[in-house]
């Protein structure tokens, strides 16, 4: 499962990336994953949502046993 992090990006720093400023989840990487968030709460929710759908997912592959050739 990947770590996320809230960032908080700056107007200024926001015009130099061509992206709107506020909140956004980000990989350790510092990809952005998700965002602008209008709060550092709702940024944090979103991570939790991302986080909560990957791991039902990693759930749901070990529970599928593997193909095997023929």
């Amino acid at each position: 499962m990947q770590t996320l992090s809230p960032r908080h990006v700056k107007t200024d720093e926001a015009l130099r990336l061509g992206v709107e400023s506020g909140w956004y989840a980000i990989k350790v990487s510092g990809t952005f994953v998700s965002g602008p968030h209008d709060s550092e709460g709702d940024c944090r929710r979103k991570i939790d949502e991302i986080q909560h759908a990957a791991g039902e997912e990693e759930a749901m592959r070990a529970q599928i046993p593997a193909a095997t050739a023929s």
